[in-house]
């Protein structure tokens, strides 16, 4: 499926045993290497990532932590990342997007996250409406919470065929789920909850771990 400035790569079948049947919408967005994704209006770009700084695979399926650098990560840039078996999307929002978040509150099914399966705690200790340790920088499991499909990224704020006052965020086109730049999604849509936020904390200013929530690095730091 289209998406503007956005190329994410795509792997249908890959890895599914004979005779299982194939959840397309999960499959084509699952990366085999770590890529950047350009910004949204601006063509794109896709740079592998550094492979050494990734688990094996049979480690990332058991669950095992990735790292990611992002200092060269840009605004309206995506960093797809792959942990248990998910699209993980590192993104750096703009200030325009974080200043439209606090306004959609009224068109959300749950706009401060209440659903504490969706999130860890330590995410909306900040501005509840971020969803994020940073508040520029978004981290998501980028499946749709109604059946699996992985959602276009629609960044820009502008209008758009399916919202004429779109403020930026995701759009799962196979059944219309719409979400905002944060993962929390809209008001009669199918799909019910909020995409969900991963476990994660950050190494350094520029380094950011999957799979590890911020105590558990304290607490490993200490030992």
């Amino acid at each position: 499926m289209a998406n503007q400035g956005i190329h994410d790569p795509r792997s249908e079948h890959a890895g599914v045993p004979a005779g299982e049947p194939v959840n397309h919408g999960r499959r084509r967005f699952l990366t085999a290497t770590t890529a950047v994704v350009g910004a949204v209006g601006a063509g794109f770009v896709a740079v592998p990532f550094i492979k050494s700084w990734n688990p094996s695979e049979r480690a990332k399926l058991a669950g095992a932590p990735i790292s990611a650098d992002i200092s060269t990560l840009e605004v309206g840039q995506r960093l797809i990342l792959e942990w248990r078996g998910q699209p993980i999307w590192i993104v750096r929002r703009s200030q325009e997007i974080l200043q439209a978040l606090p306004t959609l509150d009224d068109q959300l099914r749950d706009p401060m996250s209440e659903n504490p399966e969706q999130q860890p705690a330590y995410v909306l200790e900040g501005d509840a409406h971020m969803r994020s340790i940073k508040p520029e920088v978004s981290v998501l499991v980028g499946l749709c919470t109604h059946l699996g499909c992985s959602p276009e990224m629609k960044a820009e704020i502008r209008p758009q065929p399916f919202d004429a006052n779109w403020k930026g965020g995701y759009f799962c086109p196979c059944h219309k789920s719409k979400f905002d730049m944060a993962g929390r999604v809209y008001e009669g849509v199918p799909a019910p909850t909020n995409l969900v936020v991963p476990p994660h904390h950050y190494e350094n200013d520029t380094t950011i771990v999957i799979g590890v929530d911020p105590s558990q690095s304290n607490s490993q730091g200490a030992a």
